[in-house]
């Protein structure tokens, strides 16, 4: 499932909005403040983000949120409900917008409006490759690979956004988070691996290329 990020400073709130999240199966990532909101956002989907932050307000966490993650579903959750406190939040950067207190049926209808049209939760397929995020399987010419979680999670990464290059840097905060401190060769040895189990050997991709210098992208070649 998608990971979704609830930025709310409120504990009694935040913590709510966690649970009920996980009991939808959701895999969810917390920051109490819009700076520790900026650092965690690598590794999330999708985004709840509170109006009212210390650090950074939401507004200003979404505006900077739209720039390094452009395609990234913000839905904002405010106590704040005039027009044009809705058309701020919009306009910096939110896909759309609910105020407290929220009804969770409502809420849970518009994440998953957000998530479908985001096409997160939709089947990735490429030829003889088939992505079903809804269950984390993967097939390859009708065959279930057997794919450890990094595996997938690096796989899921680059095939969502086909051609855009990924650092080592970032696929180590994304897949590892921003508190891991290792070598970023470990990337490298799990791609190798990854790679075999896609058939490939790497001087000829067919998913995934490697970019000198850069990092990698999926780039499917029929």
């Amino acid at each position: 499932m998608p990971r979704i990020l609830v930025v709310e400073d409120d504990p009694a709130s935040h913590e709510f909005l966690c649970k009920f999240l996980k009991r939808e199966g959701h895999d969810v990532l917390s920051a109490m403040d819009g700076g520790q909101a900026l650092e965690q956002a690598a590794q999330a989907d999708m985004m709840l983000l509170d109006v009212m932050l210390p650090v950074m307000s939401g507004l200003e966490v979404a505006e900077a949120i739209r720039h390094d993650y452009p395609t990234m579903p913000i839905l904002m959750l405010t106590a704040l409900s005039t027009t044009d406190d809705e058309v701020k939040g919009l306009e910096t950067g939110a896909d759309d917008y609910i105020t407290k207190p929220y009804d969770l049926r409502e809420l849970k209808a518009r994440i998953r409006a957000l998530l479908r049209r985001s096409g997160l939760n939709n089947e990735l397929s490429f030829g003889p490759l088939r992505i079903v995020p809804e269950t984390r399987e993967v097939y390859l010419s009708n065959k279930l690979l057997s794919l450890s979680k990094v595996e997938y999670d690096l796989l899921v990464t680059l095939a969502q956004y086909p051609g855009h290059v990924f650092s080592r840097e970032r696929l180590l905060e994304r897949i590892w988070g921003s508190d891991y401190y290792g070598m970023d060769r470990v990337v490298d040895v799990r791609m190798v691996a990854l790679r075999k189990k896609l058939g490939e050997d790497g001087r000829e991709p067919l998913f995934i290329e490697t970019v000198r210098g850069l990092g990698y992208r999926f780039k499917f070649a029929n």
